[in-house]
C-alpha cells in the first residue's frame, strides 16, 4: 500500500504559498517531488525549499515521472486543457477553483475525471476553513435556533501581493470575469454548507477598479432551495476599508458572526450570550489548506470520500454565472 504521495505542483504563484505552508507544517503523508512553473527563478525557490525538482514546464515533469498527483495552480483559462492533459496521463488531480470558466468545460473535465478513475478535487479551500467548519456544527447543534437568514461579503482592498506576476486575474477574458467568479466562491460555498443549495439569484456589478476589467463590486440576493434568503455582497477597490465581517448567520436564538478575511475569528450571540461569546479555535483562511491538502491524500492513499465532490464547486459557478446574468437582465435568475 502507498504511504505517501509524491505531488506536483503546477503554478508557484501566491496561491500555491498557502498550499505550500499548509503541506509542509500539517499533511507529513505528502511530499512535493515537482515544482513546476514556466518562470525558471520561482520553479526553482519552491524546488530548493520541498527537496523537489523544477521543471519548465509539465511536459517535462510527466515525461519524468516525477509525481503521482498535481495541484492544479493556474489561471482559469488553462483549467480544462490542463487537467484534461493530466487526467489522461494517468495523475490524480486537485484543481483551483473555478474548475473552468464555463459549465461546458466543468462538463468536460467531470466525465473525463470519471472515465480517468482518479481522484479529482476541486479545490475549495472553504470547505475546510475553520471557522466554517465550526459554524456548520453550532447550526446543527441548534445554538441558534432555525435559520433565518444570513449575510456574505466578500470585502477586500485591492491588494498587490495577489496581483504582482499574476496580472492575469486583471483580464476578463482569462478570469471570465471578475471578483464574483474568482475569489467569491469562497463565500458561496460557506452558504451552501448552512443554508442548502441555491435556487434564484437577483445582482449588480460594477467597475470600480480602473485596473481590472471584469468587475470589482456586486451586490446580490440569494434564495436558497429552502425558501430562506441572504445577501451576498463583493468589492475589491484600492481603497482603505473599515472593519468587515465575511459572515453573519440569523437564526431565531442568536446569531454566528466570522470575522473579516483573512484573519477571521467567530463570535456567538445568543440568549445567554447576548454581548457575544467568542470561540477559541486555529482560526484563519490560511488554516483551510491544511484540511483541503489532508482531504486530497486521505482520498488517494485511504480511499476515503472527499468532504465535498466536484459536482459541488459547479454550484458555486452557476450561482457566479446566475448574478452575471441577473447584471444583465435585471431579473432574478435561476441557478
Amino acid at each position: 500500500m502507498q504511504t505517501d504521495l509524491r505531488l506536483a505542483v503546477l503554478g508557484c504563484g501566491a496561491i500555491a504559498r498557502y498550499h505550500l505552508d499548509a503541506i509542509k507544517g500539517h499533511v507529513p503523508r505528502v511530499r512535493v517531488t515537482a515544482c513546476v512553473d514556466n518562470d525558471a527563478d520561482r520553479a526553482g525557490q519552491f524546488a530548493t525549499e520541498t527537496g523537489g525538482t523544477a521543471f519548465a514546464s509539465l511536459d517535462a515533469a510527466l515525461d519524468a515521472d516525477a509525481f503521482d498527483a498535481i495541484a492544479i495552480l493556474l489561471p482559469h483559462d488553462l483549467h480544462e486543457a490542463t487537467t484534461l492533459q493530466c487526467l489522461a496521463a494517468g495523475k490524480h488531480v486537485m484543481l483551483e477553483k473555478p474548475m473552468a470558466p464555463t459549465l461546458e468545460g466543468c462538463d468536460r473535465i467531470l466525465a473525463a475525471a470519471k472515465a480517468s478513475g482518479k481522484v479529482f478535487m476541486l479545490a475549495e479551500n472553504a470547505q475546510y476553513w475553520p471557522e466554517v467548519v465550526a459554524a456548520l456544527d453550532l447550526v446543527r447543534q441548534g445554538a441558534i435556533g432555525d435559520l433565518v437568514t444570513g449575510r456574505a461579503a466578500f470585502v477586500s482592498e485591492y491588494n498587490p501581493y495577489w496581483f504582482t506576476g499574476q496580472k492575469w486575474r486583471l483580464s476578463r477574458s482569462r478570469t471570465g470575469g471578475g471578483i464574483t467568479i474568482d475569489g467569491g466562491s469562497h463565500w458561496v460555498r460557506p452558504m451552501r454548507m448552512w443554508f442548502g443549495d441555491v435556487a434564484k439569484a437577483v445582482g449588480v456589478i460594477g467597475y470600480p477598479m480602473e485596473e481590472m476589467q471584469g468587475d470589482s463590486l456586486m451586490r446580490s440576493l440569494l434564495q436558497f432551495e429552502s425558501g430562506l434568503y441572504a445577501s451576498y455582497d463583493g468589492l475589491m477597490v484600492a481603497t482603505p476599508l473599515g472593519p468587515q465581517e465575511s459572515w453573519r448567520i440569523t437564526g431565531t436564538d442568536g446569531e454566528i458572526v466570522i470575522g473579516g478575511f483573512p484573519a477571521g475569528g467567530l463570535t456567538l450571540y445568543d440568549r445567554a450570550h447576548r454581548s457575544g461569546r467568542v470561540i477559541d479555535g486555529d482560526w484563519g483562511y490560511a488554516m483551510s489548506f491544511v484540511g483541503e491538502n489532508r482531504d486530497f491524500a486521505s482520498a488517494i492513499l485511504d480511499g476515503t470520500p472527499l468532504a465535498a465532490g466536484p459536482e459541488s464547486a459547479v454550484q458555486d459557478l452557476r450561482v457566479a454565472l446566475a448574478i452575471y446574468r441577473s447584471a444583465a437582465t435585471g431579473n432574478w435568475e435561476t441557478i
